[in-house]
Order: structure tokens, then sequence, then C-alpha cells
């Protein structure tokens, strides 16, 4: 039996999510655009995605209302894509998904993420111990971790070696040429 590519017989929040984040690259992709990214090249070269389907994946998200497409350069025009607040509203998913496959899968670890007014590593759900709250997207600080490839070959992963604020651009500057 064929697998359908969708869920209409469910009657499921979980399965309605997965008809809009459920593809293979969906969720890296608006993984990349909370670190930051926001260039089609830069998506391109940090994923290994192909062309094809990152296009179609960036199209589905912006139909979605997860990201924007914004025009950043007029001649030749250029666009970049923005996270909305629908998808910064998936953090603590992919956040979940991460402590799930370090636990599970392995014990490398990748990246720290911290308070930024504190300093202090968040928990499980995305808050401060040191604080006692719940840290905006804006306020967390992403760190390189021991397991991280300390010479990668890509210049968006070069750009993740450094600290920095989830949210804040990927300056063309960081991640090299953009398309």
């Amino acid at each position: 039996m064929a697998l359908g590519k969708d869920y209409v017989t469910q009657q499921c929040s979980i399965a309605r999510a997965l008809e809009v984040i459920g593809e293979r690259w969906t969720l890296l992709v608006i993984r990349d655009a909370l670190y930051g990214v926001r260039r089609y090249n830069d998506f391109l070269v940090h994923l290994g995605i192909p062309r094809a389907v990152l296009a179609a994946r960036l199209q589905a998200l912006c139909a979605e209302g997860i990201l924007e497409k914004r025009r950043y350069q007029q001649s030749p025009p250029r666009d970049e894509y923005v996270i909305t607040e629908r998808g910064i509203a998936l953090w603590p998913t992919l956040r979940s998904l991460g402590l799930w496959g370090r636990e599970h899968l392995t014990d490398t670890r990748l990246r720290y993420f911290r308070h930024a007014d504190c300093g202090t590593e968040l928990g499980s759900y995305g808050e401060c111990p040191a604080c006692g709250t719940v840290v905006p997207v804006q306020d967390v600080v992403m760190e390189p971790g021991p397991g991280l490839d300390q010479d990668p070959a890509d210049p968006v992963s070069r750009a993740f070696l450094k600290p920095r604020r989830l949210l804040e651009p990927l300056e063309s500057g960081q991640a090299g040429d953009q398309v």
C-alpha cells in the first residue's frame, strides 16, 4: 500500500501541523531561519539541499506565513526570507526535538543555548534556571559546543562558530557571496 501524502482523515492537531512542517527539509530551513539565515544561497550551502527542493520549501513556508519574502536589493532583484512570529513560535518544538536527538541518538554537545542577560544555559523548556523565566527567542544566545566541527567547509557554519543571538540576521559578509 502506498503511503499517502497528507493526513486529511486524521482528526489531530499533530497531523495538521505535519501538513505544514512535516516535509524532510522543512524543519531544517526553519531552524536556520531562527539562527539568522535569510538568503537563498546561505540556506543552500549550509543545508546542502537541492535547489528545486529549497525553492519549493521556501515558497511553501511563505505561503503558510512561517517565513516572509522581502526584497533587499533592487538591481539585480534579490530577496531574503525572514522568519515571522508564526515561525518563531516553532522554537520550543525545535528545541525539544534537538534535546531529544541529543539524549536518544548522541550525547555530543553541538551547541549551547544561553540566556543573553545572565549567560545561564537554558533549561529543557527554554527557561532560564537562574532568572526563573521563559526566555524570549530574541534573548537566546547560541554558542558552539565541543562536538561542532571547528573547520567547516561552508561559510554559514563558520559564522556559527561564534556566539550569536537567535534571529540576528546573518550578514552577507559573514557567509560570503549571496545569490
